[in-house]
């Protein structure tokens, strides 16, 4: 099945966000894709001192031209993130809907992006959001989907738990920046997806120089050998990859590492 990443260029402006984003969907699904997938805070600039201000509820004006347009393309569509306002807090949350239109996950950011590089970079998502508590995933005819959003990536043991329960695609929305993107944003994702034997794709915003917080870019989707397969550079666009299920079987065969685990030394459960 043909998987889309769309890398939207964000502005400040939300509806000029929203009515992009949703053009670049309806050109994705008549390309035949069947995933969608946006970047993290798609409708809003990225950092603490835009959340509050750009907020909604679920469902609010956002989630309902995301769930309208799934309808409409009859796709599964990952909604990249949003900042979300419910009962006083804010989170940073991922929506997907059906073909449709039915919401089907959210997925509030379990790991909160608090982080001091001295000289290059210092963020505290914490300042304003709260942490997610629960894992998200969904089915699509095709595979199982596991999701995450952006920091979360860097936690192996929650794309572990996503392969235990039979994900075969984890999706994550994100936005590293200027100085974690070149280091780890590949490194990354090959890593969640050989230890897994599965796909994983990232969705970034694309880069503007003038913003607050400056994004990585570089949307990508790499097979469960580790291959990058798909890549976008700096700018807006949208990038396409046919995710092969029979290779990742093939894969899973060759080396049968998740047969061959040793789970009367060692494993990682999930809590709740």
């Amino acid at each position: 099945f043909r998987l889309a990443l769309i890398q939207l260029h964000v502005s400040a402006v939300k509806s000029d966000n929203l009515q992009r984003a949703c053009g670049l969907v309806r050109e994705a699904s008549a390309k035949g894709a069947k995933l969608v997938a946006l970047p993290e805070c798609f409708n809003s600039p990225y950092g603490t001192q835009y959340f509050k201000e750009y907020a909604e509820k679920i469902p609010g004006e956002s989630t309902q031209k995301l769930s309208e347009v799934a309808k409409e393309c009859s796709i599964y569509l990952i909604g990249g993130s949003i900042p979300e306002e419910d009962a006083g807090k804010l989170y940073n949350t991922c929506t997907v809907f059906g073909p449709d239109g039915a919401l089907l996950a959210k997925h509030r950011k379990v790991h909160l992006f608090d982080i001091n590089v001295p000289g290059k970079i210092q963020f505290k998502e914490s300042e304003t959001l709260s942490p997610g508590n629960s894992f998200s995933m969904f089915d699509t005819p095709y595979c199982k989907v596991g999701l995450g959003i952006c920091y979360d990536m860097r936690f192996a043991e929650m794309a572990q738990i996503y392969g235990q329960k039979g994900c075969q695609l984890l999706i994550y929305p994100g936005a590293f920046n200027m100085t974690t993107g070149p280091a780890h944003w590949e490194l990354l994702q090959r890593g969640r997806a050989v230890d897994n034997q599965l796909y994983v794709a990232t969705v970034s915003p694309a880069r503007d120089e003038k913003a607050s917080y400056v994004a990585w870019g570089h949307s990508t989707v790499v097979n469960p050998w580790g291959e990058v397969i798909a890549k976008a550079g700096a700018e807006e666009t949208v990038v396409y990859t046919d995710i092969d299920l029979k290779k990742l079987a093939e894969i899973r065969q060759q080396i049968p590492i998740l047969s061959q685990k040793r789970c009367d030394l060692y494993g990682v459960e999930m809590k709740k």
